[in-house]
């Protein structure tokens, strides 16, 4: 009888110190911060993108682009909680520059200081929202200056240029015309801000000693033959402030997005 309730008590102590620990393990991720790295990976279907490099689209018209540039901006985190971190509004806006990648075709977004937790979700939206186009020049800090100096700002109208693609594309009747993809917004008449939200395939985990990374791939060809196919000889060649035109281009970028793996580190 003595052995058993000895043993029963050193259960009882090793359940009430395994208790104990995951209140500690809990209690210690309080004002602990770490470092998120989002890899941002544009491909063209199952292909990599490679400046120069001729893609067919789904009617048999082809392209290849010279620049590739989109903006990111609005990075929150949604741990498995249900709480949500958003990344500090004043840094939270990035170019995406395909001439920026590295020898891998990966473009790095380094977020500092990112709350302690185990995350299962990413959201960001592509573009600049209304509220942050509100702040004006001196709202928007550096950033303004980033984008004009980018080409991401409109030369002729007033506002941001979402995504640039600049190339050309060829059809059954032309050959190498010039391709222009500027979707964005136009002041406050024209809002193709959208929000994209993907599910981690499996947790981040975000802590001190730890600096874990999101790989997001971006499917260019889903711009056009997204939720709906263009036709480049139809208007689509040239796209700038055009509601209609950007609008179906915001539209079919909100699913050119996924997250392909996730490194915890």
């Amino acid at each position: 009888m003595k052995i058993l309730k000895i043993s029963f008590a050193l259960l009882l102590c090793a359940m009430v110190s395994s208790c104990s620990n995951e209140d500690d393990n809990t209690e210690n991720l309080a004002g602990q911060t770490g470092t998120l790295i989002i890899k941002f990976d544009n491909g063209v279907g199952d292909q990599d993108f490679i400046f120069g490099t001729s893609y067919t689209k789904s009617n048999n018209e082809s392209f290849q682009l010279s620049t590739l540039k989109y903006l990111i901006s609005n990075i929150a985190l949604t741990d498995d909680e249900g709480n949500t971190f958003m990344y500090p509004s004043e840094k939270n806006v990035f170019i995406i520059n395909e001439a920026n990648a590295n020898n891998a075709g990966e473009i790095y977004v380094t977020l500092d200081e990112v709350d302690a937790a185990n995350y299962t979700n990413i959201s960001f939206g592509l573009g600049i929202d209304q509220d942050r186009y509100a702040l004006g020049a001196e709202g928007q800090g550096n950033f303004l200056t980033t984008a004009e100096a980018e080409g991401m700002m409109w030369s002729w109208a007033t506002g941001y240029r979402f995504t640039r693609l600049d190339g050309t594309y060829s059809s059954n009747t032309v050959t190498n015309e010039a391709l222009n993809i500027h979707m964005g917004s136009v002041g406050t008449s024209v809002d193709n801000y959208n929000e994209i939200s993907l599910s981690l395939p499996n947790t981040v985990v975000v802590r001190e000693d730890k600096s874990p990374q999101i790989h997001v791939v971006a499917d260019i060809a889903k711009l056009f033959d997204g939720e709906t196919s263009v036709s480049f000889d139809d208007g689509y060649a040239q796209v700038h402030v055009d509601a209609t035109t950007t609008g179906v281009i915001a539209n079919n970028a909100k699913g050119m997005f996924s997250v392909h793996h996730v490194h915890n580190e």
